[in-house]
């Protein structure tokens, strides 16, 4: 029996842009998992909870396509998008993650 994985195929990637003032900022902007690959951009986090994930990369032509899962449970069991918070039956609701990355 194959273990059912969450699979997300669009995250926030930081980015910065220069202030008025001088200097940089830094924002989080949405982009798809394979654009922000080729872009080259390395801190990812989870566009409904603000939680970190991990992006897992194609290896092969018959193997899944690039994306991302959250790196914590406990943010897929209260994330709007977690895999465990769509099948839980209790009522929960969607919460921000309890270590959102910044």
């Amino acid at each position: 029996m194959a273990v059912e994985r969450e699979k997300f195929y669009e995250c926030e990637v930081k980015r910065r842009r220069v202030r008025a003032a001088g200097g940089y900022e830094s924002f989080w902007k949405v982009k798809p998992i394979t654009v922000a690959l080729e872009d080259n951009d390395t801190e990812f986090r989870c566009m409904s909870c603000g939680g970190a994930v991990k992006v897992f990369k194609r290896r092969s032509e018959d193997g899944p396509a690039t994306h991302i899962e959250h790196k914590l449970k406990t943010d897929s069991e209260y994330c709007a998008a977690g895999m465990y918070f769509l099948k839980a039956t209790d009522g929960r609701q969607a919460r921000p993650s309890a270590s959102p990355v910044r």
